[in-house]
Order: structure tokens, then C-alpha cells, then sequence
């Protein structure tokens, strides 16, 4: 009996440290909320925005602060427009409960089917795990110099 007590002891020790890294703070998932995010500004999605970022989400750009109400407002009483967003160079930490990330941000804006419009940002956002989900909590976005 004490063997195979041992023995389970020693099946449940191995098992539990080949266990693959916790998939939740993978830095991947981060990168995919904040491209999500910015896919429900691209298809004017606001419940995706909504449901991406925390209650008391802030969004410092262009010396305002902003909210996802304010942004919501902002596109929709915006010409009618279509975005195409590209993102580089992230540095991604990642721990259980939050998480930091900073990236270029390459928008492609075309307004009322002619104007082209061209904006390279330097962005930073935080993150925090709501109910084992990353939602955002903060971002900032300074536009790039040439």
C-alpha cells in the first residue's frame, strides 16, 4: 500500500509539472483582444469594444481623454469611413492578473469612398483578467513623427 501510494504521489507530481505553461497569460492573447478591439472600431461593432475593455476603461490620444462612449460617439458621427489597421514591433509582459503591451500602429482610413488618409501611432496598453477573460483597461496613443 505505501508503494502505491508513492507511487500515485510521485505519477501526480510529474503530471502536474509537464503540464504545458498556463495558456490564459499567454502574451498572444493580449495581442489578440487589442486587434479584436480595434476590428470592433473597424466594423463599428461597439458591443465588441464594450465587451473587450473593463468598466472604467480610458484612452489617452491626441491630449484627450477618452472613454468608449466618447470614441463610440466620435465614429459614429464620423463621415462615412473604412480602416484597415496594421500592427508591429509589439513588447508584450504578461502575469495572472495583468498585463502591459507596446506597439506601432499603422491606420489606413479611406472617408466617403475617396479620401485617403494615412496615421502611424506609438500606442501602450494595460490589461487586467476580469472573470479569467483580458480585457483592456487603459490605452495611449501619441502620433508617430516622420
Amino acid at each position: 500500500m505505501k508503494n502505491l501510494l508513492l507511487a500515485i504521489s510521485l505519477f501526480l507530481f510529474l503530471f502536474n509539472g509537464c503540464k504545458p505553461s498556463n495558456r490564459r497569460n499567454n502574451p498572444e492573447n493580449l495581442k489578440e483582444v487589442l486587434i479584436d478591439y480595434f476590428g470592433g472600431i473597424k466594423t463599428k461593432n461597439y458591443q465588441k469594444m464594450k465587451d473587450l475593455t473593463t468598466s472604467d476603461f480610458v484612452l489617452y490620444e491626441d491630449g484627450k481623454i477618452w472613454n468608449n462612449d466618447s470614441l463610440i460617439h466620435l465614429v459614429k458621427n464620423s463621415p462615412k469611413f473604412t480602416a484597415e489597421y496594421t500592427f508591429k514591433d509589439f513588447k508584450i509582459t504578461v502575469d495572472d492578473s495583468t498585463g502591459s503591451m507596446y506597439y506601432s500602429n499603422h491606420g489606413a482610413f479611406i472617408f466617403n469612398d475617396t479620401s485617403h488618409v494615412n496615421f502611424d501611432w506609438l500606442e501602450s496598453a494595460s490589461f487586467k483578467k476580469i472573470n479569467d477573460h483580458w480585457k483592456i483597461a487603459f490605452l495611449h496613443s501619441t502620433t508617430k513623427k516622420k
